[in-house]
C-alpha cells in the first residue's frame, strides 16, 4: 500500500486531528522512569523502510511500526493465531484509532531509507472491549513490578553485565508489558557503578536497594545461574516479593515444543510462576471483593418490651457495620419480626452485632436478636 493510501485511509477512519496525533505523539522515549511497563504498550518495534528520500521513508515507518505494534500486542494479550487471523482481516486504517502514542527509542536515516525502533503505546479503552469481542479479558491492572538481576557464574568467575547469554534471556522475554512486569537493569554506566557481579551474589542490600530504586520497583531479586553437570542451567532464586516468597533451586533443559535454550526455559517458566501467583491473588480479591459488596437479607425475630426498647434496639442494629437496612415485616406488642439486609460474610455481621451490644443467635432456622 502507498503511502499517500495510507494517509487518506487514515484521514477516513481518525478525522485530521486523528492523523494530527499520530505525528505529534512521536516523541523521545518517556522520561518517567529507565523502563516503562504498561499492559498496552509494545517495546523495542523495529522497521526499516525504503521509498523516495529520508522524510518519504520515516513516513511510511510511523504507519508500518503501528501496525506490526498492533498484531505484536495481540498476540501477546491474545493468542499468536488470533493475530494472524486478523492481521489478514484488518488494514492500517482500522489500526490508527486505537493508538495512543508513539515514541523513538533509536533511528537513523540515509538517502531514500529510515530505521527506527519504537515504543507503541495504544488506548485501554479501546483494547479491552476490542479483544474482549474474542473473548479475551485483559486485566485492568499490572501486578507491581520485580526487577531481576541475572548473574551467570562461568568457570571464570561471575558476569553480570558483560556478554551473559542469562542475562540475554531475560531481556529477550521482553517482561516488562506482562501482567506480572520483569525488568531487567539497563546494564548502563549508572547500572555497573552501583553494583557488581559479587554484590549481588553476596547479598550487599545498599547497593542492591540503589538499584532497585532507581527502577522504582518493589521488588528486587538476584537471579543466579551455572551450567549444570551433564547439561542445562542450574538456577538458584530466593527473595520476596509482592506475590509472595520465591523459591527455585532447579535445572532447566530444552524439551522439544519448547524454548530454543535452557536459560530461555528458565525465564519462560519464572514468567509462568508469577503469573500463576498474580491471577490466583487477583480472583481471590475479586471474589472477597465481590462478596463484601453483595447485599444479602435474613429474617430476624427482635423480641422487647415496649416500642421505646424497640427503638432503641433498631438503632443499634442499623449503627452496626455493614448493616444497609432494616425493613420491618410484622409488628406486635412483645416482638417484631425484620429483613436485616447486610454486606461480606454472615461471621462478621454476627461480630459487629456484638460491638453495637446485640447478640445475633440461630434457633434452628430462625435467628434471634437480642441485647447482650
Amino acid at each position: 500500500m502507498k503511502l499517500l493510501d495510507v494517509l487518506n485511509g487514515l484521514r477516513r477512519a481518525t478525522g485530521l486531528f486523528g492523523l494530527l496525533f499520530v505525528y505529534l505523539a512521536v516523541s523521545p522515549t518517556s522520561a518517567g522512569g529507565p523502563v516503562e511497563t504498561n499492559i498496552f504498550a509494545v517495546q523495542g518495534v523495529s522497521v526499516d523502510v525504503s521509498s523516495t528520500d529520508a522524510s518519504a521513508a520515516k513516513n511510511q515507518a510511523l504507519m508500518d511500526v503501528q501496525v506490526k505494534a498492533f498484531f505484536e500486542l495481540v498476540a501477546r494479550l491474545g493468542s499468536p493465531e488470533l493475530a494472524a487471523d486478523l492481521e489478514k482481516k484488518m488494514k492500517p486504517a482500522d489500526i490508527a484509532p486505537f493508538l495512543r502514542s508513539l515514541s523513538i527509542e533509536q533511528e537513523s536515516a540515509s538517502p531514500g531509507r529510515y530505521i527506527g525502533t519504537f515504543t507503541v503505546r495504544f488506548l485501554p479503552r479501546k483494547m479491552q472491549p476490542f479483544l474482549e469481542g474474542y473473548g479475551i479479558r485483559v486485566p485492568t491492572e499490572q501486578a507491581d513490578p520485580i526487577l531481576v538481576v541475572p548473574v551467570l557464574r562461568e568457570p571464570d568467575g561471575l558476569n553480570l553485565w558483560e556478554d551473559n547469554p542469562w542475562r540475554q534471556a531475560w531481556i529477550d522475554l521482553k517482561g516488562e508489558q506482562g501482567l506480572v512486569p520483569i525488568i531487567v537493569p539497563l546494564g548502563d554506566l549508572e547500572d555497573s557503578e552501583t553494583i557488581t557481579a559479587e554484590d549481588a551474589v553476596n547479598g550487599d542490600a545498599i547497593k542492591l536497594e540503589a538499584l532497585r530504586r532507581r527502577y522504582g520497583s518493589p521488588s528486587i531479586l538476584v537471579v543466579l545461574a551455572e551450567p549444570a553437570e551433564g547439561g542445562g542451567l542450574h538456577v538458584f532464586i530466593e527473595g520476596d516479593t509482592k506475590l509472595g516468597r520465591v523459591t527455585i533451586n532447579k535445572v532447566y533443559t530444552t524439551e522439544a515444543g519448547g524454548p530454543d535454550t535452557a536459560e530461555a526455559a528458565a525465564v519462560v517458566a519464572f514468567q509462568k510462576a508469577v503469573f500463576k501467583a498474580y491471577q490466583t491473588e487477583s480472583t481471590r480479591i475479586a471474589e472477597a471483593t465481590r462478596g463484601a459488596n453483595t447485599r444479602q437479607s435474613i429474617a430476624v425475630t427482635v423480641p422487647f418490651g415496649s416500642p421505646r426498647e424497640w427503638n432503641a434496639i433498631r438503632s443499634r442494629i442499623l449503627a452496626a457495620p455493614n448493616v444497609t437496612a432494616v425493613d420491618l415485616a410484622t409488628f406486635s406488642a412483645d416482638g417484631a419480626v425484620i429483613k436485616l439486609v447486610y454486606t461480606h460474610s454472615l461471621e462478621e455481621l454476627q461480630g459487629n452485632m456484638q460491638r453495637v451490644g446485640l447478640g445475633l443467635f440461630q434457633n434452628g432456622a430462625s435467628w434471634t436478636i437480642q441485647p447482650l
